[in-house]
């Protein structure tokens, strides 16, 4: 029922806008003076029509949704003595945990319950407080101590999690997230000091990022220990895609690229397409699903993931068209391209909110510029101050390895700066100058006796880290961040000799 423009919004976007107004109780009628700096995924009016049509279709049907639930237990506890009477005499103390995920309608659920009452336990961490976009604030977690007088702070700061190396890279971050002060402090063994490093191209990226999974999966680490971190779902399909080129299985925790919308929508009638104009005919399938180049800028991540995945999809036909084969066999080919991640093994393709309290021993993030982290909408400085929460979140999911990435023809996040990533390039430790100089040229009379740019033989960052651990055999050689299979076959006994001889 909405105009052209907007009829392809998914209902996820306008979900999740209801969503933040009932949990900051919110009504239909009060929503667009409520707004302030809030941005919706429509105009506001159209949006308070979803929201007044949502709320009668609710009613008619005789049906309420998990934040009625909670709204009406507020409504009870004040109307209803004996509801809260019976209540109260029945619980007397609680806990609650991820208290920096609480919105205003919980606590004020949480208030009735106590009924002025403070046997209470809260635990939670500022610095991931991630989910603003359903209402919830950390600041019902900060302002605890001074809210309710007797309160003891108990400070838990030993990481059990992260080497000592991964946990000090993320604390570089501390400053410029605030809140409550904490310093976290490593009890792993040493490990390897993170990879941060900037790859030629963003279609190179996929291929990097793979190739080093497949080198840390030859020195031991399980496929379902690793895990790819990105801000929005339709970057799963560029590690899809390059994961099943190169054989190794993978599993997307937030819906694969075949499982979303976009696809799902066209691929069965691709699979009846006999028509040999393969481009053409996906083209106009995708128009009718509402496509637009470029997409606007106010999009939800729901119909922005929609709208990649649409053109995506372009795209990949135009590059498969050839005149003889049909939609038919342009949907098997998508199957076989991307079909390989629904089998619950290898690794874990999942964005930054979904990682939240889980683990693994390597983890990447990828394409860490601006516009993807912070995401182009974190408008406001408390937008952007959590995007900067979902990195700190991203980094410490690691407990070993850490590599972090970013196509040196896009700007990369003002984030890598907070890292100490100066110039888009890692702070490393004093190498050897001899060797370092010697590493540059003998890139440099390898790059033109290749004809190809320097960087593809050696990018700055192994240079730098082959001068600091000099590696003295084609075994060591493979441990060392950004040189794969491919480079010591190449390279591998020209580097060793080099460094044996250099100062």
């Amino acid at each position: 029922s909405l105009p052209r423009p907007y009829r392809f919004r998914p209902a996820a976007d306008l979900a999740a806008e209801i969503e933040w107004a009932k949990n900051r109780r919110i009504s239909p009628g009060d929503y667009e003076n409520a707004l302030g700096a809030h941005e919706p995924p429509l105009p506001p009016d159209l949006m308070t029509r979803v929201f007044h049509a949502y709320e009668r279709g609710k009613s008619a049907r005789g049906l309420i949704d998990f934040e009625d639930v909670l709204e009406l237990c507020v409504r009870m506890f004040r109307t209803d003595a004996d509801a809260r009477d019976r209540f109260m005499n029945r619980y007397a103390a609680f806990t609650v945990d991820e208290y920096q995920d609480v919105n205003l309608l919980q606590q004020e659920l949480l208030e009735e319950w106590l009924g002025g009452r403070d046997d209470l336990c809260v635990v939670g961490d500022d610095f991931q407080s991630i989910y603003a976009f359903t209402g919830a604030s950390s600041r019902h977690l900060l302002a605890t101590p001074g809210a309710r007088p007797g309160t003891t702070v108990i400070r838990l700061e030993r990481n059990y999690r992260s080497s000592p190396q991964v946990l000090d890279f993320a604390n570089r971050l501390v400053d410029a997230l605030g809140g409550a002060r904490k310093v976290l402090r490593a009890t792993r063994p040493e490990g390897p000091r993170p990879l941060v490093q900037a790859v030629a191209a963003a279609e190179e990226e996929p291929r990097f990022v793979t190739a080093q999974i497949a080198e840390l999966h030859r020195a031991g680490i399980a496929l379902e220990d690793m895990a790819v971190l990105y801000r929005v779902n339709f970057r799963s399909e560029d590690y899809e895609e390059a994961l099943a080129a190169a054989g190794i299985a993978y599993q997307v925790r937030d819906g694969a690229f075949l499982q979303r919308p976009a696809a799902r929508r066209l691929l069965p009638r691709l699979r009846r397409g006999r028509g040999t104009d393969v481009a053409a005919a996906v083209r106009r399938l995708a128009k009718g699903e509402g496509f637009v180049t470029p997409p606007p800028d106010d999009l939800g991540e729901a119909e922005l993931t929609r709208q990649s995945d649409l053109a995506r999809l372009v795209r990949l036909a135009e590059e498969f068209d050839d005149g003889i084969r049909t939609g038919t066999d342009f949907a098997a080919d998508l199957e076989a391209r991307f079909g390989s991640g629904d089998g619950g093994r290898g690794v874990n393709l999942l964005t930054y909110h979904r990682a939240k309290g889980l683990e693994f021993e390597a983890v990447f993030l990828p394409r860490l510029v601006e516009g993807e982290l912070p995401f182009r909408r974190a408008r406001s400085e408390e937008a952007v101050a959590e995007e900067r929460r979902l990195l700190y979140v991203g980094l410490t999911r690691a407990k070993v390895r850490l590599i972090l990435t970013w196509p040196a023809t896009s700007r990369p996040s003002r984030f890598l700066a907070e890292l100490g990533v100066a110039g888009g390039h890692p702070p490393a430790a004093e190498a050897p100058s001899g060797a370092v100089e010697a590493l540059k040229r003998w890139r440099a009379q390898r790059a033109r006796r290749d004809g190809v740019p320097a960087y593809v033989i050696l990018h700055d960052t192994t240079v730098a880290e082959l001068a600091r651990r000099r590696p003295q055999s084609e075994v060591q050689l493979a441990a060392v961040p950004g040189i794969g299979p491919a480079k010591i076959e190449r390279y591998g006994p020209e580097i060793v000799a080099l460094l044996a001889s250099a100062d």
